[in-house]
């Protein structure tokens, strides 16, 4: 590859059908039952409208339950390993808020909502993020048994690691739900893709 073909900057972006769903939202969701309905439904339009892997986040003022954004996994699309869901929905966050941190000084506390755990990469974009809680439809191991995905290594102690750093966690919200979507994707015979493609992750 010559210089000629160097790139000097790129673009992460949500699919069409995403921003559309989106305008036609409410303002505010004022309980973390729908917040996580809501992602979830994303999480399985995503794969039905074949535009990525079955994950969605949502980033929230926690209290007033204010919608700032959804992002969902685009990581095929933009041939980028770093495009996972709570990435884009933070990012996309950050850029609406027109702030790296989500949690700055005068600005309301938001939460990050997500269909399951998040995976190594976006545990580190979790903490900081400046979001001050997170709610999680699950952490167990269903997601790699049902999709074969690798999510890295995590902490055993993952959620008194984000506490500790001032981050709140609620698990468990929506878990049957998501579930249905991981097995809807399990079914649907997309691609599978991971860091060391091909290879058996022990």
């Amino acid at each position: 590859m010559g210089r000629s073909s160097l790139i000097a900057d790129f673009e992460l972006g949500q699919p069409a059908w995403a921003m559309e769903a989106l305008a036609q939202l409410p303002e505010y969701l004022p309980d973390i039952q729908a917040r996580m309905a809501l992602v979830i439904r994303f999480s399985r339009l995503n794969i039905e409208f074949g535009t990525g892997g079955p994950f969605a986040a949502g980033v929230f003022e926690t209290l007033s339950g204010r919608l700032v954004t959804i992002g969902v996994n685009r990581v095929v699309h933009h041939q980028c390993s770093s495009a996972h869901a709570e990435v884009m929905a933070l990012s996309l966050a950050q850029q609406t808020l027109a702030s790296f941190d989500l949690g700055a000084q005068g600005m309301a506390e938001h939460q990050l909502v997500v269909n399951w755990r998040p995976c190594a990469m976006c545990y580190g974009a979790l903490v900081w993020s400046g979001v001050r809680s997170l709610v999680v439809a699950g952490s167990g191991a269903e997601l790699e048994q049902l999709t074969g995905f690798d999510e890295g290594p995590i902490h055993p102690d993952w959620i008194g690691q984000l506490e500790h750093r001032g981050i709140a966690v609620t698990d468990g919200v929506g878990t049957d739900a998501a579930i249905a979507v991981f097995k809807q994707f399990r079914d649907s015979g997309a691609l599978v893709y991971n860091g060391r493609q091909g290879d058996s992750i022990v």
